[in-house]
């Protein structure tokens, strides 16, 4: 496993992240869990990604079991605020009150005294920007948060976080989570260039579309039973890419991975992580296998006439936003 700094930051994060979305406190048993969080620090995982929302806090309590086993110094921790916990008016979004109340609720939740990093799940529009802002810094200044971070947020979002950060002496922003992978690629616009001047690195979610790039999905063939893309609760997510166009350019990436003696997941890893500006791939698992097949990435360097290749592939497929 090789390592990369958070962003601008001194700290450094495995290459490969392990995330609990859509998986832990969900469709993968508890000790299925357990068993892949556990490999996954074996191999050199130390960044595990978790969020408050995730199975409404089950999902930070069986990382945080989980993780149990290791040394709090060995590992870095990541959860989110900003998605409904409760239905009152203030059990949501950004204010103070909110996510000084979440913190310490994810702190009991995973049974630890800080988090490594705290991300603001989406932005809130209804709150200041400053008051979310200082609340985070608070945070940081108790001792209770580490790093401070972001997922989804546009680059106008990001620069007027860094601009009130630097007037008001705040923590910075070290972070961003995005989704990002060969298809999606909406953030190299204006997301990616902002923040490597910046110094905020990118967490990338979802780099193999939803396991569209893994090549487990054929055109022509309906969803193999127990999926993601079977699962309608957990299909929705997919819907830009289960479609025979990303299915049949993906199916032509299988040449590309075996003349790299490459599985289809290291391919899509790698692909992601060619870019200096991400700092860390999260990847969901349900079995121990899967989180060994994809640690197989780090390291892992595409040559320009391989990558110019993925590109003639997808390039009918490819979602680079306006």
């Amino acid at each position: 496993m090789e390592y990369r700094h958070l962003g601008r930051s001194g700290v450094k994060v495995s290459e490969i992240a392990l995330g609990s979305w859509l998986t832990y406190g969900g469709s993968v048993e508890e000790e299925r869990a357990r068993e892949c969080i556990h490999r996954a620090y074996e191999l050199g995982i130390n960044f595990f990604d978790t969020a408050n929302v995730y199975a409404q806090g089950a999902a930070e309590e069986i990382v945080g079991r989980a993780l149990k086993d290791f040394s709090r110094e060995s590992y870095f921790l990541a959860t989110k605020v900003y998605f409904p916990m409760g239905e009152g008016p203030n059990d949501r979004g950004l204010s103070r009150k909110h996510i000084v109340e979440q913190c310490h609720a994810s702190l009991r939740r995973l049974g630890v005294d800080y988090v490594d990093l705290y991300q603001c799940h989406r932005y809130d529009t209804e709150t200041p920007l400053e008051e979310t802002l200082r609340a985070l810094d608070d945070l940081v200044r108790q001792g209770k948060v580490l790093y401070v971070g972001v997922s989804e947020w546009s680059a106008d979002q990001i620069s007027d976080a860094l601009k009130i950060a630097d007037e008001m002496g705040f923590d910075r922003i070290v972070s961003n989570q995005p989704r990002y992978n060969m298809i999606q690629r909406h953030i190299e616009r204006r997301v990616m260039p902002l923040c490597e001047v910046e110094g905020v690195g990118q967490v990338v979610f979802s780099p193999l579309g939803q396991g569209v790039l893994t090549g487990k999905y054929r055109p022509g063939e309906a969803p193999a039973k127990g999926t993601r893309a079977a699962n309608p609760e957990q299909s929705v997510f997919m819907r830009e890419l289960m479609n025979e166009s990303v299915l049949s350019a993906v199916e032509k990436l299988r040449g590309v991975a075996s003349d790299l003696g490459l599985s289809m997941s290291q391919l899509a890893l790698a692909w992601v992580l060619r870019r200096e500006n991400v700092s860390s791939a999260i990847i969901g698992a349900s079995r121990p296998e899967q989180v060994e097949d994809n640690v197989g990435a780090s390291g892992v360097e595409l040559s320009p006439e391989v990558l110019e290749r993925i590109d003639g592939i997808l390039s009918g497929v490819i979602q680079t936003g306006s």
